[in-house]
């Protein structure tokens, strides 16, 4: 939940993650299918909280979240629900973005979503006080980074790197995506896309969505304990790009 890319390539569009954790928080629970009052959403679960950071409706609607709006907030806990959680009653929706306009956020910690549905790309930040609501261009790359670790020197940085790896690899597969997710960066353990500060705070998951315009993969690796797993899910009717 605190590195993001969303890519798009010819009848794809590539949603990565890397979720960045205490080494004391629970280790996940492996993405499975839960049915809601709108359908079926496939996720990886918090076992601390039972939210999640990023899900697939069986809409074809896909979602990640990071920690933080735009600038690195003070915790005033203790909060009304985990985020991970409001995450989950804004994915159970028709369309996240209607959602997320009408449902309270008050004494809920600042974050950001960004929402895909049918050709629209959002990015939804709540700063604690006030949402903002972001249109953004579908048909070209976007690298998010959580405020809450990363500097903004260190922000731009990143997107540095991310523009050089996509003209490098101007139609990347998922497996190039999930290297650049590994391996991006200069060497900085603190700041590369996959960090490791001490071994206190890491980056502990990679989950990746590849949706196509009927079904999707979604690829979850535990990096903290050596394990993948990858799931397809087709969605209950064809969504067009």
């Amino acid at each position: 939940m605190c590195t993001v890319t969303y890519i798009p390539r010819k009848g794809k569009i590539f949603f990565t993650s890397n979720r960045d954790e205490k080494h004391s928080r629970a280790d996940a629970i492996a993405p499975q299918v839960y049915t809601f009052n709108t359908g079926k959403i496939c996720f990886p679960k918090d076992a601390h909280a039972n939210g999640t950071w990023i899900a697939l409706h069986e809409n074809g609607n896909a979602m990640v979240l990071l920690n933080g709006g735009f600038k690195k907030h003070d915790p005033v806990y203790p909060y009304r629900k985990s985020r991970g959680i409001i995450f989950l009653e804004i994915m159970d929706s028709e369309w996240m973005l209607d959602t997320y306009k009408e449902i309270s956020l008050e004494n809920i910690e600042p974050f950001t979503l960004v929402m895909y549905r049918d050709g629209e790309l959002y990015e939804c930040r709540w700063d604690g006080k006030e949402k903002h609501i972001t249109e953004k261009d579908i048909s070209v790359p976007h690298i998010w980074s959580s405020v809450t670790l990363y500097n903004d020197e260190t922000i731009a940085e990143r997107s540095n790197w991310f523009e050089k790896f996509i003209q490098e690899n101007p139609e990347p597969t998922q497996e190039a995506i999930f290297h650049f997710h590994h391996f991006g960066g200069t060497g900085d353990a603190e700041n590369d896309i996959r960090m490791n500060r001490d071994g206190f705070l890491y980056t502990v998951s990679i989950t990746g969505i590849e949706r196509t315009n009927n079904k999707a993969f979604l690829k979850y690796i535990d990096l903290k304990n050596e394990q993948s797993y990858t799931s397809s899910f087709i969605f209950s009717s064809s969504q067009a790009f």
